[in-house]
């Protein structure tokens, strides 16, 4: 796969770009935001690499 077309499928699976498209589905900001949590915690940070969030203290 190229650079170009990796960019543009990075950016379309990116969770805020998912959590956009939802809104505009009429998915209300909660639950849109919970789905898009679930799904950046499951699927988008195990496949592309991306270390978790940590809590600062």
């Amino acid at each position: 796969m190229n650079s170009q077309k990796a960019s543009v499928t990075q950016h379309y699976l990116n969770p805020l770009h998912v959590y956009c498209r939802l809104r505009d589905l009429g998915l209300p900001g909660p639950v849109a935001r919970t789905l898009c949590a679930g799904y950046e915690r499951v699927l988008y940070r195990p496949v592309s690499g991306a270390q978790p969030k940590t809590s600062a203290r």
